[in-house]
């Protein structure tokens, strides 16, 4: 089977849902399948310079090939004509695309040029059609949503959503469309630093619980409830060391205004900011943590969360976070209600208690290895190309 992933970029400036389709591509060709990556060399929106790679030829990898192209016309919104020319020359030569991200004019257009060239396809919304996100630019959305998107959904083999809530929730501009819920997959090397390497550096005393937040500085991720939260541990005595991991080089002004917030509240001698991490540092504060945070509004799946889970950490997260089901069914953390007394309440409760959080920690590793592995999610992945969706080409 030739399979074809498709996605505007996978460059670590777009976080998890990006990347995870280098994992995903692994994994399928651990199992045998020829997978081809078309991508582009966009590396940011906001004046960064593109990915330095090769353009235009294939790079082998791990088990799969990719192939960047410029981003041209459009370096904005990570479009590329030669992609799709491309698309257009070899889709024949292909038996199914996988294809990453809706409101992406790349995708928008791979998706059609997939189905004007009779090449079965799957759309992978990355949480674009889940009506908290349609809210943010809410006219242009419903213009290029029903023009565009609308033809893209009801042309596609599926559809893959990575929770339940997620599929429930979903909009489809009226399209009844077959749904696949498949999770995302957790992809972390085999060695990891010195157990509590990460936090000496750091200056974190041993005994100190360490609060992590790992993800995008995005308002949509709960920073502000997380924040004020943090406030009252400190009204009411708790010691603890608060890690904020991440940045937003497409939202600077909000990311400083988190980072102003925190050096005006009571927690600020507390506090370490690291801004983005990856390598060693990132799986050294995984490891290290006591508790991983994340409180978001709306999140179709959560990456970081199975990272964290995956090697034993226990999680806080709101039920925006929409693995939260499975979280709650196996014990593997705290879930909250989106908002702040509930927030503090887990929190308080999970650092007065460290029996607890190392329970609830080995229970959210056997979660992650039993649902988020890349070799049990690719087995999932491969039975939904096989059995529901390869249509005879029509020549």
């Amino acid at each position: 089977m030739k399979v074809l992933q498709i996605v505007p970029s996978i460059s670590l400036i777009y976080g998890g849902p990006s990347q995870m389709v280098l994992g995903l591509a692994e994994a399928l060709g651990n199992q045998r399948i020829d997978v081809t990556i078309l991508t582009t060399n966009s590396n940011g929106d906001a004046g960064q310079p593109p990915l330095n790679v090769p353009l235009g030829v294939s790079i082998q990898q791990q088990g799969y090939q990719i192939i960047y192209f410029a981003c041209s016309p459009f370096r904005r919104y990570k479009f590329s004509f030669d992609l799709l020319k491309w698309l257009n020359k070899h889709a024949s030569e292909y038996d199914i695309a996988h294809i990453h991200a809706l409101f992406s004019p790349l995708s928008t257009a791979a998706a059609t040029v997939a189905r004007y060239c009779q090449l079965p396809y799957i759309l992978r919304p990355l949480g674009t059609l889940d009506p908290a996100d349609l809210q943010k630019k809410r006219f242009i959305k419903k213009l290029y949503g029903n023009l565009l998107e609308k033809p893209n959904l009801a042309g596609a083999a599926a559809v893959h959503f990575t929770t339940d809530q997620e599929a429930q929730i979903s909009w489809r501009y009226g399209v009844k469309t077959n749904d696949l819920v498949i999770p995302l997959g957790v992809n972390l090397p085999n060695s990891f630093p010195p157990l509590g390497q990460t936090r000496k550096k750091l200056g974190i005393a041993e005994e100190v619980p360490l609060i992590l937040f790992m993800s995008r500085i995005d308002p949509k991720k709960g920073l502000n409830l997380l924040l004020e939260s943090l406030d009252k541990l400190v009204e009411k005595g708790l010691e603890f060391r608060f890690v904020l991991a991440g940045s937003n080089p497409q939202d600077p002004v909000y990311e400083e205004t988190i980072k102003q917030q925190i050096a005006n509240s009571s927690f600020s001698k507390k506090t370490i900011i690291t801004g983005f991490v990856k390598g060693e540092l990132k799986l050294g504060l995984l490891q290290d943590a006591d508790l991983f945070v994340l409180p978001s509004y709306y999140e179709n799946f959560g990456i970081a969360v199975a990272e964290a889970m995956s090697v034993g950490t226990p999680i806080i997260i709101s039920k925006g976070v929409y693995i939260w089901s499975d979280v709650q069914a196996a014990s593997a953390g705290w879930v909250t209600p989106m908002e702040i007394e509930g927030l503090t309440n887990a929190l308080e409760n999970a650092i007065i208690n460290p029996n607890e959080r190392q329970k609830r920690g080995k229970n959210a590793s056997k979660l992650a290895l039993k649902k988020y592995s890349w070799s049990t999610i690719a087995k999932q992945i491969i039975e939904a190309y096989k059995l529901n969706l390869m249509k005879p080409k029509v020549n």
